[in-house]
C-alpha cells in the first residue's frame, strides 16, 4: 500500500537519477570532442568551427573553462524565448516540434490538475467510506474514487470531470496538430526543391519475358500516372562497384595526407605494403598510393561495363521521377496493383541516405527480416520488465531494504 513517504522515496529516486543524467549530458556536451555531435547543424551551415583544431593537445578533448560548467543550462531559457521561425532555421523542424510536445503537456494536465485538487480531491477527502469499511488503506486513498460509497451521488462530479478532462484533451490536440501541420507545410514550402522530394522508390517490379526492367517501369507508368510521370532509374547491384570506389576514396585521402606531410616536413614519406601498413616491404608511400589509385581506378573502370552488360545485374527495382510533388505523393501513398505484394512504392530517401547495398535484397528476405527484427524487438521488451520491475522496487522503502539490506539502519532511522 502507498503511502505519502513512499510517493516521496520515489519522486526522490527518479528526481536524483534525472539530474545526474542531465549532469553527464551536460558534460559531455561542453567537451570539444563532442563538438560535432552535438552542433551537427552549425557545421553544415558553416557557422562553426572545431574547437578541437586548435590549442594544446589537452584542450582538443577536454573543456577547462570553469565558466562554461557554471552556465551550462543557460541555452534552455534561450531555446524557449526564440521565436519558432528562427528556431526553425537554426535547430530544425524536428526541434520546434520536440519542444511543443512540453508545452502541450503543460496546456493539457496543468489545467487538469488544478480542476481535480480543486473539484476532484474535495469530493473524495469529505467521505468516510475506508474508515468505516476498516479496510488497510492510507491517507493517498482517502483522495480516490474509492473513497466514495456505492451508489452516492458525488459519482456524478467523477463523470462530468471525465468529459470536461477528455473535451480539454481533444481540444488542444487538435489546435497542436494544426499548428504542427501547418508549420511543416510552410516549411516543405520554404525549403529548396530537391530531386527526393519528386521521386519514388518503386520495389519488387515483377519479370517480364518481353520487357526488360526499364522498359516494363516506363510502360507501366506511362499507363497508370500518364500526366505525371517524368523519368526513371534502374536500380542495379554495384556492391562490388561500391566498395572499389569506397576503397579508392580512401586511398586518395591517403594520398593527400602523405602530399601534406611531404609540404611539412620536406622528406618524402614512406610506408609497408603488407598488412595495415606495418608488414611487407618498405616504399615510397605517395609513389605507391598514386599506383594503388590507378590500378583501382581499371579494376572501377572493368566493374562499370560489366555490371551494365550483365542482365543479372538489374535489379527488381527503380527510382521514378514525377512533374510535381503531388503526383510522387499519390504514387507514394497509394497501392499500384490489385496484389499487394507487387509495385511496392515508398517514398525516396535522399541520395545521400540511401544504403545501396541493400536495394539488393530480394523483397522476401527484406519481410523475413523484418518479421525477425519485430519478434526479436518484442523479447527485448518482455526480458525489458525485469530490470524495470527492480528498479521500481527501490521505489519505496520495503523495497530498498529486501534490496540493499545494508542500508536498513539508515531507512529505519527515517522511519522513526
Amino acid at each position: 500500500m502507498a503511502t505519502i513517504k513512499d510517493i516521496g522515496v520515489g519522486a526522490a529516486f527518479n528526481i536524483v537519477t534525472a539530474t545526474i543524467f542531465l549532469l553527464i549530458f551536460a558534460f559531455l556536451r561542453l567537451q570539444p570532442i563532442n563538438d560535432r555531435i552535438y552542433f551537427p547543424k552549425w557545421y553544415l551551415k558553416g557557422m562553426r568551427d572545431s574547437p578541437s583544431s586548435a590549442g594544446a593537445a589537452v584542450t582538443k578533448y577536454v573543456n577547462l573553462n570553469v565558466r562554461s560548467y557554471l552556465k551550462f543550462l543557460s541555452w534552455m531559457p534561450a531555446a524557449l524565448k526564440m521565436p519558432e521561425e528562427e528556431l526553425i532555421e537554426h535547430a530544425g523542424l524536428d526541434s520546434v516540434v520536440y519542444l511543443r510536445i512540453y508545452l502541450t503537456g503543460l496546456k493539457i494536465f496543468l489545467p487538469i490538475t488544478i480542476l481535480a485538487f480543486a473539484v476532484l480531491v474535495p469530493v473524495n477527502w469529505t467521505n468516510d467510506t475506508l474508515d468505516d469499511l476498516k479496510v488497510v488503506h492510507s491517507d493517498i486513498d482517502n483522495l480516490s474514487i474509492s473513497n466514495i460509497p456505492y451508489g452516492s451521488k458525488r459519482f456524478i462530479a467523477h463523470l462530468v470531470m471525465a468529459y470536461v478532462f477528455t473535451f480539454w484533451t481533444c481540444y488542444v490536440l487538435k489546435n497542436e496538430y494544426e499548428r504542427v501541420a501547418t508549420m511543416r507545410l510552410r516549411f516543405l514550402a520554404s525549403e529548396k526543391r530537391r530531386p527526393d522530394q519528386f521521386t519514388v522508390l518503386v520495389r519488387n517490379i515483377p519479370p517480364d519475358p518481353d520487357e526488360s526492367v526499364s522498359e516494363l517501369v516506363e510502360h507501366f507508368f506511362l499507363v497508370n500516372h500518364p500526366d505525371h510521370y517524368l523519368k526513371h532509374q534502374t536500380v542495379y547491384n554495384a556492391n562490388k562497384l561500391a566498395d572499389l570506389v569506397e576503397k579508392k576514396k580512401k586511398m586518395r585521402n591517403w594520398l593527400d595526407y602523405y602530399q601534406n606531410k611531404l609540404e611539412r616536413k620536406s622528406k618524402r614519406p614512406t610506408t609497408k605494403t603488407g598488412f595495415l601498413g606495418c608488414f611487407g616491404s618498405e616504399v615510397d608511400a605517395i609513389d605507391h598510393c598514386k599506383s594503388e589509385i590507378e590500378k583501382i581506378g581499371t579494376e572501377e573502370a572493368e566493374e562499370r561495363k560489366k555490371v551494365m552488360k550483365d542482365p543479372k545485374s538489374i535489379m527488381p527495382a527503380s527510382f521514378v521521377s514525377f512533374r510535381s510533388r503531388w503526383g510522387a505523393a499519390v504514387c507514394a501513398q497509394t497501392q499500384q496493383t490489385s496484389n499487394p505484394t507487387l509495385w511496392l512504392t515508398e517514398w525516396a530517401p535522399e541520395p545521400r541516405d540511401v544504403y545501396w547495398s541493400n536495394l539488393s535484397i530480394p523483397f522476401v528476405s527484406l519481410t523475413v527480416r523484418r518479421l525477425i527484427i519485430g519478434v526479436a524487438f518484442f523479447f527485448l521488451n518482455f526480458f525489458y520488465v525485469i530490470p524495470i520491475a527492480f528498479v521500481q522496487t527501490l521505489a519505496n522503502l520495503e523495497g530498498i531494504e529486501k534490496a540493499l539490506p545494508f542500508l536498513k539502519p539508515l531507512i529505519e532511522s527515517l522511519k522513526d
